[in-house]
């Protein structure tokens, strides 16, 4: 039995699949954390948060590493880590950080910072020859109005370090370009409190299909789990509105994107962890969107699951342990398996979603989640807004992803009336 230090966590998805991992591995975790409110906040209906199920809950400031390390050296001599591990993308680097330090299996830390920090991914694989777009690192809108000469219109404007496709923007021209810089100014630390890199990334926009490949990377070897793909709306937002494991590619096109994921991975230096590499298929071939050093958000990992029986989560506490992962295929009777997600398209207060009861009983739905009714929602504008989901397998071919979109779109928000305003 292996005992995990678990430094922060995302509150969605994947805060509730790895201490399910962690548990089912025969295994105990202790959970730092700096604002414990976070995720008592976040806690499900049916009961606490799992993260709370920990054998130690330490309040620390995850957001001083040094002053964190120093804590953490003196609870590694009483409590004993066997590895560490997060599911939030701002504590990444620093679990790689502690790892380190305490002597603990984990990547290096250099390579996840520079898989965490879009600048730094795009130099790195630029360097090393790994197909991406035509970019610019900006250190002010006057440098980005320039840049985008250099690249044209229309084109993409990113935060170098933010993440579930927070403030990246579409931009048509240069207002549109002096509105996105205008946001990503306005927004100068992250939702955990975390200060910001003030620069742009200005990117080419990619067309084609975006899809993802899910590989674990153990002792210098990176074993492909396989593809996914993605689907894209909310213009000029780049919001996820649905997955599909397995992707329904040709051959051709999955080995291209396998091929440029494990390229990247390569070129980051990225080893023992679950990566999640986003690849563009475009006309002129497949173009990395970004690599992220965990396990795929967005309940991509269950999709995998349900396909394939390997539990990406496992795989990420295995590696995190020094272990090596069981990433053996298993039949489960399902070929494909797809989500899709109910997005927001007004400003208002959900009273409820019409449609779910002729949903929830269907032998093809998995997973069908939505928002409760009182929740103040806005127009989508990243993956932070979804209204809920609904999850489908399909035991014949690729036909979850079909089937999930259909069904979605009988699901129907209503939202409360606006107060009457008195003359």
């Amino acid at each position: 039995m292996g005992h995990l230090l678990v430094i922060e966590s995302w509150v969605g998805s994947m805060s509730r699949l790895l201490p399910r991992a962690i548990r089912e591995g025969g295994h105990e975790f202790t959970f730092v954390t700096r604002d414990l409110h976070h995720y008592l906040r976040a806690a499900p209906a049916d009961g606490p948060h799992p993260l709370l199920a920990a054998r130690n809950i330490i309040t620390a400031d995850t957001n001083d590493p040094d002053a964190l390390l120093s804590r953490l050296r003196g609870l590694h001599a009483v409590l004993g880590f066997d590895g560490v591990l997060s599911s939030c993308d701002y504590y990444l680097p620093v679990v790689a950080r502690v790892a380190e330090r305490l002597g603990l299996p984990g990547p290096a830390t250099d390579a996840v910072e520079g898989a965490c920090r879009k600048d730094l991914t795009r130099l790195l694989l630029a360097d090393a020859a790994v197909p991406g777009p035509r970019y610019a690192v900006c250190a002010d809108p006057a440098e980005a109005a320039d840049a985008a000469g250099g690249i044209g219109y229309p084109l993409v404007v990113k935060p170098v370090d933010l993440c579930a496709g927070m403030l990246v923007r579409k931009v048509r021209d240069e207002r549109e370009l002096a509105d996105a810089c205008r946001a990503l100014a306005d927004f100068p630390v992250n939702a955990r409190g975390q200060d910001r890199a003030p620069v742009l990334l200005l990117e080419e926009l990619l067309t084609g299909p975006e899809v993802s490949v899910e590989t674990v990377s153990h002792r210098g070897a990176t074993h492909v789990v396989g593809v996914t793909d993605k689907s894209i709306g909310g213009a000029p937002a780049f919001i996820e509105t649905g997955h599909m494991f397995p992707a329904a590619l040709a051959p051709a096109d999955t080995a291209a994107a396998v091929d440029t994921a494990l390229a990247a991975v390569r070129a980051l230096g990225l080893d023992d962890l679950v990566c999640h590499t986003e690849i563009k298929l475009t006309p002129d071939g497949p173009r990395v969107v970004e690599v992220n050093p965990r396990p795929a958000g967005n309940r991509i990992t269950e999709l995998v699951r349900h396909v394939t029986g390997v539990d990406l989560a496992a795989a990420a506490v295995d590696v995190a342990l020094g272990r090596t992962p069981d990433l053996t295929a298993r039949p489960t009777g399902v070929r494909s398996a797809a989500i899709a997600f109910l997005l927001p398209d007004t400003a208002g207060t959900l009273a409820a979603v019409e449609g779910a009861d002729a949903l929830r009983d269907r032998p093809d739905v998995r997973e069908l989640t939505l928002a409760e009714p009182g929740r103040t929602v806005r127009p989508a504008a990243s993956n932070n807004e979804y209204l809920g989901h609904v999850m489908t397998v399909d035991t014949e071919g690729s036909g979850a992803r079909a089937t999930a979109e259909t069904l979605l779109a009988t699901l129907r928000p209503c939202y409360a009336p606006s107060p009457a305003v008195s003359a």
